[in-house]
């Protein structure tokens, strides 16, 4: 059986939040990136935290950080590549990857992806002008890793054209709510709304 790291992605500079670590902020009492913990971690062989910056603000949470080998912070990508790096040297084949400002997830997500039986594999869900896709909620194998490295040199940015050239599965989920993630401070009552349906 596979050994998959769950890696929760925190790494970016959350400008339209107004910097700052949102995860820590709370939802319903809670930080978002508890929430996020709590929903991933049952699903995976064990949890990592890619995040820049002081380690130390994320003690709380009892997660090894790893930061981004790729310098200017290029975006969710190289957040999966220290993923992938860090797995690999743990012995780990594959990793799933979440936004830790999706608070929300489905709790069957790397099940799922599992049972599409493809590699490499992402979300998708029914929105309101077709379908959405979701491509940091994904399956990576982390043999991969050193074509995303390439990639990332050359300029790659978006993960979604980068997971298409390696024949991405896109799986099915109903509920478009529970990818609903917190990009701006007004989105955070949104958030308090929602915590209840997904408690």
């Amino acid at each position: 059986m596979r050994v998959i790291v769950g890696v929760i992605l925190a790494g970016g500079l959350a400008t339209r939040f107004g910097g700052g670590d949102k995860g820590l902020w709370p939802i319903a009492g809670r930080p978002m990136l508890a929430r996020v913990v709590d929903r991933l971690g049952p699903q995976v062989d064990r949890l990592l935290l890619n995040a820049n910056g002081d380690p130390a603000r994320f003690a709380a949470l009892g997660l090894p950080v790893v930061a981004d080998s790729v310098p200017d912070f290029p975006g969710p990508l190289a957040g999966i590549l220290a993923g992938m790096d860090r797995a690999a040297a743990e012995g780990a084949q594959a990793i799933v990857t979440v936004a830790g400002d999706t608070p929300f997830f489905p709790t069957d997500l790397v099940a799922r992806l599992r049972a599409s039986g493809a590699p490499l594999a992402f979300a998708v869900t029914p929105g309101a002008t077709g379908r959405r896709r979701h491509p940091v909620f994904a399956l990576w194998p982390v043999a991969l890793r050193k074509d995303l490295r390439t990639a990332l040199a050359a300029g790659t940015r978006r993960v979604a054209e980068w997971a298409a050239r390696h024949g991405a599965a896109e799986v099915a989920f109903p509920d478009e709510a529970a990818f609903f993630n917190v990009n701006t401070r007004d989105d955070l009552a949104r958030a308090e709304a929602l915590a209840a349906r997904f408690a």
